[in-house]
């Protein structure tokens, strides 16, 4: 029997496997090996090197993922303390959570208002309103906050080229309500970098400056300027890349306003970062602690003193990673993004509702999008621990790994002159273009799956259809959906009077063929495509016999019927009709075998060719 100490609370150690010798490292390995043989990832000799790098990933930053992590980088310090990885405040959000922050666009100032008294009434707490040509008329402004008292809540405006005038009318109905210059937060959104970086057009730094000189003077909850990172993220930008540019914007803002007279404390104050959060539960929190670490770095640099280097952090769950099919799928996307930004540390956090891509939101995206925020925070008890992903060995290597990439990145852009300078000689735009691209193959190969998408696509959906939202500015860096080359395949094929089809010629009985004919099936739906199967068949004519027509065709079966069927099968189909044939299975020499479709092939580059074959035109 083992006997149990007792530590200084006055209860028991649990010794747990203490009785059993402490396995190594190479242990584990030979465990790997044994189960990586088996799948065939490795031969009966282990890889030079770890054998479990065999199971390495990398991120779009060229980060490489370990399947296991045994130690952290170093001390990430304590929330509320530089270098404030852990949190922007010492309480975190124990005591009241995150903002909820929602956002609102509808040109209709009485249905923006309607909505804003809906979401006020049901748990959110903040308000992200755009206005202006993109949304709300500036002079609808006060007909959309009627009857919302500005002294208890934070907004936060959104007017592009236009905020100047946006602020005045903001600024003028919070002094009609009678609020105190000292009750009134939010921010008034200037962002001149990032109306460049969305039109390619200088923004107004004047304005920018005065607002931030205003606030400073006037109004001490209420900031002047949004360091928006969001153009770089929507135009297929990388983690690192959203965060080196979100740097070098707030290090030109800080620039400005200090040449403007404000000491640098103040400049510091007057700045909110609004990021993206996305379904890559890991890499959203590890962002947003690597970007308190990096801007306290340069805010530190630029002789801030400790408490005005913490980042105030708005979080806002990923436009790109939206999708218009199978819309339905964006809730859960939605709601491991904000589990994420509020895991993350986001003082303010806005759930976009799962129809924001396809056009204005209706009651019910809003309802579950508030909602989901309400969950994580009250059911979930998300924020009931501070930093909570604080220590992961995982998360601390990947944070430092984020920062030091991103940190990378700004130094480039502050190379060539700052954020101005590398925006207007296209810098920015062609580094994130390769990104895009890179990201843009994964996609195709799917390699980065979209659920709902390029996999478990649902043919028989009926989309959606919701007011087209108010066209943003545009000009300066694209603006990308993630799913939209498949999605533009759907749209293709659904425009067809009856739905394309591909027959699945399948060799041999059930067992033989399931498995390749449900992927293929699986894939061919990604681009809008139906298949019909030949069934269990035991030889060639039976296979023929089944034919439905269809000028595409796609051998499904096993590698030991593929040796003995493949060619003679692919030979009759053509002679039958078939003008292309692919195959279900690694590229092999078979004959009269035009293609392939096996995990990890460029699934665009198949379905674009079928299409052609079918005479579907984008």
């Amino acid at each position: 029997m083992v006997a149990h100490s007792t530590t200084s609370g006055g209860r028991p150690d649990l010794p747990l496997a203490a009785e059993f010798p402490e396995p190594s490292r190479e242990q584990w390995q030979s465990q790997v090996h044994k189960v990586l043989k088996r799948s065939g990832l490795v031969g009966e000799e282990p890889p030079a090197g770890p054998v479990e790098a065999v199971l390495d990933s990398t991120t779009h930053d060229g980060i490489r993922i370990h399947p296991l992590y045994t130690e952290a980088p170093g001390d990430p310090g304590l929330p509320g303390l530089a270098p404030f990885v852990r949190g922007s405040r010492p309480q975190g959000g124990v005591a009241e959570g995150w903002e909820v922050r929602q956002r609102h666009e509808h040109p209709d100032a009485a249905e923006t208002n309607r909505e804003v008294l809906a979401d006020l009434h049901n748990g959110v707490s903040s308000l992200w309103l755009r206005a202006g040509a993109a949304g709300i008329a500036i002079d609808d402004l006060p007909d959309a906050l009627n009857g919302v008292h500005l002294d208890m809540i934070t907004v936060s405006l959104d007017a592009g080229a236009e905020t100047a005038a946006a602020a005045k009318a903001f600024l003028a109905l919070a002094a009609e309500q009678g609020v105190p210059a000292g009750e009134l937060r939010g921010n008034l959104g200037a962002d001149p970098l990032g109306v460049q970086a969305r039109t390619d057009q200088a923004g107004d730094r004047d304005g920018a400056v005065e607002l931030a000189r205003r606030c400073a003077g006037e109004f001490p909850q209420l900031r002047a300027i949004t360091v928006d990172a969001l153009p770089y993220h929507d135009a297929g930008g990388s983690d690192a890349e959203e965060l080196g540019c979100s740097l070098a914007a707030g290090v030109t803002y800080l620039r400005w306003l200090t040449e403007a007279g404000l000491d640098v404390d103040a400049a510091a104050g007057q700045l909110e970062f609004r990021y993206a959060a996305t379904a890559d539960q890991f890499l959203t929190i590890a962002k947003f602690r690597a970007a308190r670490r990096l801007w306290e770095q340069v805010a530190r640099s630029s002789g801030v003193s400790e408490r005005a280097r913490a980042q105030v952090q708005h979080a806002v769950t990923s436009q790109a990673m939206l999708t218009r099919r199978d819309p339905w799928v964006n809730m859960l996307r939605g709601t491991i993004a904000t589990f994420a930004a509020g895991v993350g540390g986001a003082q303010s956090v806005t759930t976009l509702p799962f129809d924001a891509a396809i056009g204005l939101p209706d009651e019910f995206s809003r309802r579950i999008a508030r909602n989901t925020q309400a969950l994580l925070l009250e059911e979930s008890h998300l924020a009931q621990v501070i930093d909570p992903a604080g220590g992961s060995w995982y998360v601390e290597s990947l944070t430092d790994e984020l920062a030091r990439k991103a940190w990378s990145w700004f130094q480039r852009i502050e190379a060539v002159g700052g954020l101005p300078e590398a925006l207007a000689s296209g810098l920015v735009s062609e580094e994130i273009a390769d990104t895009w691209e890179r990201r843009r193959d994964a996609i195709a190969h799917r390699t980065d799956a979209i659920t709902g998408v390029s996999e478990f696509p649902n043919l028989d959906e009926k989309p959606l259809e919701r007011t087209p939202a108010p066209q943003q500015p545009g000009g300066g860096l694209p603006v990308h959906r993630y799913a939209e080359d498949f999605e533009a395949l759907r749209d293709a094929a659904d425009r067809r009077a009856q739905r394309p089809s591909v027959f699945l010629a399948t060799l041999g009985p059930l067992a033989a063929h399931n498995a390749r004919a449900s992927f293929a099936r699986n894939l061919f739906a990604a681009g809008g495509l139906d298949a019909t199967e030949a069934g269990p068949t035991d030889d060639v004519d039976a296979v023929v016999a089944a034919y439905t027509g269809s000028p595409v065709a796609c051998l499904c079966s096993s590698d030991g019927l593929y040796a003995e069927r493949a060619a003679e099968t692919a030979k009759a189909l053509k002679q039958a009709g078939v003008k292309l044939v692919l195959l279900a299975g690694k590229p092999s020499d078979h004959a009269d075998v035009d293609g392939y479709v096996h995990a990890g092939c460029d699934a665009l580059t198949v379905l674009e060719s079928v299409h052609a074959e079918l005479g579907v035109r984008r």
